[in-house]
């Protein structure tokens, strides 16, 4: 289940709720229990390198694909 980041707009608390994403934009007390909350945009982080080399196509050479591979005789 997908967590969500709110901010208290009374306190000034943020905190996070695992709830399902339909119900992602519905109202949300704080834990100090103030209702007027606000739903923050969160940053998604993604995995992989900027490093890896790029995938070769395979036979050698080529642009891939039946005629640009060297496959049709």
């Amino acid at each position: 289940m997908p967590r969500y980041e709110y901010r208290c707009r009374t306190c000034g608390d943020t905190f996070e709720l695992s709830r399902p994403m339909a119900e992602s934009s519905a109202p949300a007390d704080c834990p100090a229990g103030h209702g007027d909350t606000v739903k923050l945009l969160s940053t998604v982080a993604v995995g992989g390198s900027a490093s890896a080399p790029a995938p070769r196509a395979a036979g050698g050479g080529g642009g891939g694909g039946c005629c640009g591979g060297g496959c049709c005789g």
